[in-house]
């Protein structure tokens, strides 16, 4: 991995889905690059040769790492330690929150972006919006299956549009039925189990 290279980068929607899982651990996970790589030995069984190939970086580099003679990575490694490390960080917890979200209780999403809608022989320009409200369990299933498939945002966009302009701008189809909102430029998300 050479310096130059930029650090990979998630979508606005996905990095909110990852923060929202971060806000249910009971503990935290790992920070520095020798505890991170320490877990991620024990989850691999302790095969550096797997790890290296999982991080893109030499076995070499791993056992410097696990040793604690390097301690400061490269941006690319240290986002895919902080990414990887968050993936696999209490995944009972996760797991809980992601099915009770999915069975009963939904999650909260609050999204600035730009919504734009449509109705029957009607249009509106998008424009910027600020919006927050709950998402149905049904909804929280659908986002949390696309997530889980490796879903990106363009992927993620029209399902979690379709959940807003349902429980926020119809009302679980009490007016405006034929409403569709589209919102795209998603400028800031979070989400909350």
């Amino acid at each position: 991995m050479s310096n130059d290279e930029p650090a990979p980068r998630r979508g606005k929607v996905v990095e909110a889905l990852a923060r929202a899982e971060r806000k249910v651990f009971t503990r935290p996970a790992p920070k520095s690059a020798k505890a991170q790589v320490k877990f991620f030995l024990t989850r691999a069984k302790g095969s550096t040769q797997a790890l290296a190939e999982r991080l893109g970086v030499s076995r070499r580099t791993v056992e410097r790492y696990r040793a604690g003679k390097l301690t400061t990575p490269q941006k690319r490694l240290q986002a895919a330690l902080v990414q990887e490390t968050e993936s696999e960080w209490q995944p009972q917890v996760r797991a809980q929150a992601r099915h009770q979200a999915a069975t009963s209780s939904g999650m909260m999403v609050d999204v600035t972006a730009y919504f734009g809608f449509t109705c029957t022989g009607s249009s509106d320009d998008g424009h910027e919006r600020s919006i927050t409200t709950a998402i149905s369990p049904t909804y929280a299933k659908q986002i949390l299956e696309l997530q889980e498939a490796g879903a990106t945002d363009e992927d993620l966009h029209p399902i979690v549009a379709e959940a807003i302009t349902e429980s926020s701008f119809t009302e679980w189809g009490t007016r405006a039925v034929c409403l569709r909102a589209d919102f795209t430029h998603v400028l800031e998300i979070w989400f909350r189990f």
